[in-house]
């Protein structure tokens, strides 16, 4: 079985469960997320299969957005609602303090990613010290929120509801804490869900519960959807022979234009996705990314 089926991931079960349960359902060993989601987070899970799985690095590339509920006076370990508090402080934030901290997160800032993550440090996940009660130095780094926006004002229970665009490698708990700390008060995550990554909507998701054998297949669309995103480049047949056996391709022989060092393409033959190439100036070639495909006799 191969291609991508898109969940809406249930609260109360991590990405790795969620993955699991494709696999047993499917019959098929190779199964893949493309973006952790925490198991208190819900929302879309772009789930690969098969040959397919190879794409995976690159939906993690994608932006993502995110509907999330921030609770301010309260901080945790976790910096989350599940963790454990390490501190609480009286709340005495205005409606137009709170605009102008979201204001102040906006655009391109460096964030230090919490130690609950599966960044690694000297080769061990930080999650994994974290729970031996461990600490390490963590550092920050650049990532970008396009836009926060306030759905839900804050409350009286200092809850308080936004929607976030946000580039790769953002940590939306990690955001929370800093809008915390720049409001003077702390703050940790309560709610979390995804609503929108790699061109998926949460309008295209499954949910997970009503998936089964004898209708997985009904949810199954082609992989070349996760990467809908890239720039397509048609080769002939003795072209899509040279690529689907490992051989690079003469860029000055191909029709596409102005490509960047580096830069991947969809690489395809006629309607049929072969796979993924990059670009690689100094030796005037596409060189193989990933193959995902065969054409029928290659």
């Amino acid at each position: 079985m191969q291609g991508l089926i898109l969940i809406d991931k249930p609260e109360n079960i991590t990405s790795f469960g969620a993955v699991a349960k494709i696999k047993r359902i499917a019959y098929e060993k190779r199964v893949g997320h493309t973006g952790t989601l925490d198991p208190m987070a819900t929302g879309v899970l772009p789930v690969l299969l098969g040959r397919a799985t190879a794409l995976s690095g690159l939906l993690t590339l994608a932006d993502k957005r995110y509907t999330a509920k921030v609770k301010l006076g309260v901080a945790t370990d976790t910096e989350d609602i599940t963790g454990n508090i390490i501190s609480e402080t009286k709340v005495s934030v205005t409606d137009l303090q709170l605009e102008a901290a979201l204001k102040a997160f906006t655009g391109k800032i460096m964030q230090r990613p919490p130690m609950y993550s599966a960044i690694k440090k000297d080769g061990v996940r930080l999650y994994k010290l974290a729970r031996e009660g461990k600490t390490a130095e963590v550092e920050a780094r650049e990532i970008e929120i396009f836009s926060i926006s306030l759905i839900s004002p804050l409350n009286n229970q200092n809850v308080f509801e936004i929607d976030v665009h946000a580039s790769k490698g953002t940590y939306i708990r990690s955001l929370a804490r800093d809008i915390g700390e720049y409001l003077g008060c702390g703050a940790c995550l309560t709610e979390l869900r995804r609503t929108y990554t790699g061109g998926f909507s949460i309008e295209d998701c499954v949910r997970l519960d009503t998936l089964n054998e004898e209708n997985i297949t009904e949810h199954i669309i082609s992989e070349e959807r996760a990467v809908d995103y890239l720039r397509k480049v048609s080769v002939t047949e003795k072209q899509a022979v040279r690529f689907c056996n490992g051989g690079q391709l003469d860029l000055e022989r191909l029709k596409i234009k102005a490509l960047k060092n580096g830069e991947l393409v969809r690489v395809k033959l006629n309607d049929k996705f072969l796979g993924v190439g990059f670009a690689d100036l100094e030796k005037n070639q596409l060189a193989i990314k990933c193959i995902i495909n065969k054409e029928e006799g290659l």
